[in-house]
C-alpha cells in the first residue's frame, strides 16, 4: 500500500489531501462533514471545469494560457445576452458559442498555422480579455435573473444543476479517453512525428483539443456567472494557471502524452480544499496564495525524493540480480 502511494503521483497526492483534511478537522471541529465536502465540491466546480478543458490541450503537448480570458468572455456574453430579454437557454447557447469560437480561434493559431501555443494563447490572452471589456465599458455586469442564480441551487442529493453537469462531463472525458481514438490524444502528445506516421489526423486531434477547451472554459463562465450572480470586469483572471498548476500537482505532464482524469479531480480537490480549511481556520485570505503555492511544493519535492529513493532501490535489486550493471553512486547518494 506505502508503495503504491510513493510510486503513483494521484495516490501520493490523495494521501497528503487526507492528511491535511484530518489534520485540519483536528483543529476546527466541524470541519469533517458532508457539509464541508459539499462547500468543497461547490468552491472547485469553475477550476474543475477549467482544469479538464486545459487538460487534453496538455495531452496533445501544447498548453493554452488564455482560459481565463475564455472564461471572463464566455460569462460576459451570457450575462449581456440574457439581460437583451433572451430566454437563458439561448444565452448558454451563445455563451458556449463564444467559447468555441475562442477556442478554435485558438486552434487555428496553433494547429493549422503552426504558431507556438504559448505564443499563440498569450496572445488571444489579451484579445480576448480585450473584447470583454470593450463589450462591458469596463463595467460589472449585475442583477443577472433569478433563473441564472437557479443553476446553482443545491438540489437531489446536495447536486446543483452545475453540480451534476460537472459529474457528467468528468465522466465523459474518462470514458473518451478510453477508446481507441481517445488513446489518440496521447499518442500525439507521446510522439507527434510517430503519430503522424501512424496516418493520424494530427493538427484536427490539436484543433478539437482546443475547441473542446474553449467550450468547457464557457461552460465554466457560465456557472461562475450561475454561483456569484454577477460578472465582475475581472471574471477569470488568473484561473488558467491555478488550472494548470492543478493539472501538474494531479500528475499531467507538460511535456504531454501523460495524464489521468483522476489526477486531475483530486488535483483540484487539493486546491480547492486547501482554499477552504483557510476559511475554517480563520486564516486571511490573502495568506490563501503563499500557502498553497508551499503545499504545492512540499508535494512536489515529497513525490520527486520518493521517486528516486525506489528508482536507486530497484536498480540496487535489478543488480544484486544481475541483470544491470552497478547502480552509480551519485544516484544512491541522492536518494539517501
Amino acid at each position: 500500500m506505502l508503495e503504491r502511494i510513493a510510486r503513483e503521483r494521484v495516490a501520493t497526492l490523495f494521501f497528503v489531501t487526507l492528511i491535511v483534511l484530518l489534520l485540519v478537522g483536528a483543529a476546527a471541529p466541524g470541519f469533517l462533514s458532508l457539509g464541508t465536502a459539499s462547500i468543497i465540491w461547490s468552491n472547485g466546480l469553475v477550476l474543475m471545469l477549467v482544469a479538464l478543458g486545459i487538460f487534453p490541450v496538455i495531452l496533445t503537448r501544447n498548453i493554452d494560457v488564455s482560459g481565463g480570458s475564455v472564461l471572463g468572455l464566455s460569462a460576459v456574453t451570457l450575462g449581456l445576452t440574457v439581460n437583451a430579454g433572451a430566454s437563458l437557454p439561448l444565452a448558454i447557447a451563445a455563451a458556449l458559442g463564444a467559447g468555441a469560437a475562442a477556442g478554435a480561434l485558438n486552434g487555428g493559431l496553433v494547429a493549422l498555422l503552426g504558431v507556438p501555443s504559448i505564443v499563440a494563447t498569450l496572445g488571444t490572452l489579451g484579445l480576448f480579455r480585450g473584447v470583454m471589456l470593450i463589450a462591458t465599458g469596463g463595467e460589472w455586469i449585475e442583477e443577472l435573473p433569478q433563473g441564472v442564480k437557479d443553476l446553482s441551487d443545491k438540489g437531489f442529493l446536495g447536486l446543483s444543476v452545475v453540480g451534476i453537469v460537472a459529474i457528467a462531463l468528468i465522466a465523459a472525458v474518462w470514458l473518451v479517453l478510453r477508446t481507441r481514438r481517445g488513446r489518440w490524444i496521447f499518442a500525439v502528445g507521446d510522439n507527434r512525428e510517430a503519430a503522424r506516421h501512424l496516418g493520424l489526423p494530427v493538427r484536427w486531434i490539436e484543433f478539437l483539443a482546443f475547441v473542446w477547451a474553449g467550450a468547457m472554459y464557457a461552460i465554466a463562465g457560465v456557472v461562475f456567472a450561475a454561483q456569484i450572480g454577477f460578472v465582475p470586469n475581472q471574471a477569470g483572471s488568473g484561473m488558467e494557471l491555478r488550472a494548470i498548476a492543478a493539472l501538474v500537482l494531479g500528475g499531467v505532464s507538460l511535456l504531454g502524452g501523460v495524464g489521468s482524469v483522476a489526477g486531475v479531480v483530486i488535483g483540484v480537490i487539493f486546491f480547492t480544499s486547501i482554499d477552504t480549511a483557510l476559511v475554517f481556520l480563520k486564516i486571511p485570505a490573502y495568506w490563501n496564495d503563499l500557502i498553497g503555492g508551499a503545499m504545492l511544493l512540499a508535494v512536489l519535492l515529497i513525490d520527486g525524493r520518493l521517486r528516486i529513493a525506489l528508482e536507486a532501490r530497484d536498480r540496487a535489486a535489478r543488480y544484486r540480480r544481475g541483470e544491470t550493471a552497478p547502480p552509480q553512486t551519485c544516484d544512491l547518494e541522492e536518494a539517501a
